[in-house]
């Protein structure tokens, strides 16, 4: 029997922590047990609603009757969260407490309260916190590692073009739509990085062709192009040799109004790192130790590999300096446009590192 069936918490305490959950493995977790604490956050804001909802559904259904909602906007509605968890003992009913922190720090007053909460939680009481996308210091915090040891958390990253593609197969299906792969690829380029916007124009497209299968032509003329790209994924798209992607994105990086000296500082990170990278190895350092001087993640080590394949020490150096450029460009400083210059590095950084002349049109936006 379940503890539904007993009248028993089904709480269970028998998972190893900490952990980590995702998205993908959250119903089934939900379906075998209600853990007592689970902390969403992410970049992505699709994934935290639809994460919210199954486990606020999955605990109602467990027979957590009562539920109350705190947004935690100042260290004043710390003490409220404190006072609702030590009220349990009044009610009968398992509760959900749901706690919202719109800033993603819930600060030394916040940390206090969820690390005396998630000392020996009662059975009949289950948090749900969730925030913004946290950065190292925030997983890194004694807070999160609190909920993280009797808890799970749930990150929502935005998916890359592989993952949107395969959701969107999925999503389609679904929503009982076909679609042949050139559609396939065009949707996905229009939608990239951005999931709740997929979201919303693939319900529309099951709005207007029910049971259909979707071309080219309906993607292009019904779905709104409104793709987010990371700061740092042009960069790395020329760090691959796609010249093409790189420049799809930074035009995209335009539309949006990302700053010009953000856009430099992502292809001068990159740039730099390439040049330790090839003077380390040209003086006889291993691979692996010429990644960790140059201070290189794991993550992007492959595409930096591609890269070293194509460029020498004195194309990093030719890049180097055309960052140089761009940088007093932004500055005000000599005639040209920063942004055509950041096209004209994409296209070196992707290539071998010369000016490309052959791929001038590439370079004006002309093809």
């Amino acid at each position: 029997m379940t503890g539904n069936e007993t009248g028993d918490s089904p709480v269970s305490g028998k998972y190893n922590h900490p952990m980590r959950l995702f998205a993908d493995k959250l119903q089934g977790d939900l379906e075998r047990s209600i853990r007592p604490a689970y902390l969403i956050h992410g970049e992505e804001p699709l994934g935290i609603a639809e994460a919210g909802d199954r486990i606020r559904a999955a605990v109602r259904n467990a027979g957590y009757h009562e539920r109350e909602v705190i947004f935690v906007l100042s260290d004043s509605d710390w003490e409220q969260v404190r006072q609702s968890a030590d009220s349990l003992s009044l009610f009968a009913e398992r509760k959900l407490l749901d706690v919202r922190i719109p800033s993603g720090k819930p600060g030394r007053k916040g940390g206090e309260v969820i690390r005396d909460l998630m000392n020996q939680p009662p059975p009949d009481l289950c948090y749900l916190f969730t925030l913004p996308g946290l950065d190292r210091s925030g997983r890194n915090s004694a807070w999160f590692k609190a909920i993280d040891k009797v808890g799970v958390h749930i990150e929502s990253r935005v998916p890359d073009l592989r993952q949107l593609n395969a959701w969107l197969v999925s999503r389609l299906r679904h929503l009982g739509l076909s679609i042949d792969d050139t559609a396939l690829q065009r949707l996905t380029l229009h939608l990239e990085g951005n999931l709740l916007s997929a979201f919303q124009e693939t319900e529309m497209l099951a709005l207007l062709f029910p049971g259909q299968k979707i071309t080219e032509d309906e993607v292009l003329s019904l779905v709104t192009r409104s793709a987010r790209y990371p700061l740092g994924a042009a960069a790395e798209a020329a760090l691959t040799g796609d010249a093409e992607r790189a420049l799809t994105v930074l035009d995209g990086l335009r539309e949006e109004s990302v700053p010009e000296v953000l856009v430099l500082w992502s292809f001068s990170q990159q740039i730099r790192a390439g040049s330790r990278l090839e003077q380390a190895i040209s003086r006889g350092k291993s691979p692996g130790v010429a990644f960790r001087e140059a201070g290189v993640w794991q993550n992007q080590q492959p595409l930096m590999r591609d890269a070293l394949k194509r460029h020498n020490e004195l194309t990093w150096i030719a890049m180097l300096a055309k960052t140089t450029r761009i940088e007093r460009l932004i500055k005000g400083i000599g005639q040209g446009d920063p942004w055509q210059e950041f096209r004209g590095l994409c296209v070196m950084l992707a290539g071998d590192g010369s000016p490309a002349l052959q791929d001038s049109r590439l370079i004006a936006g002309s093809i």
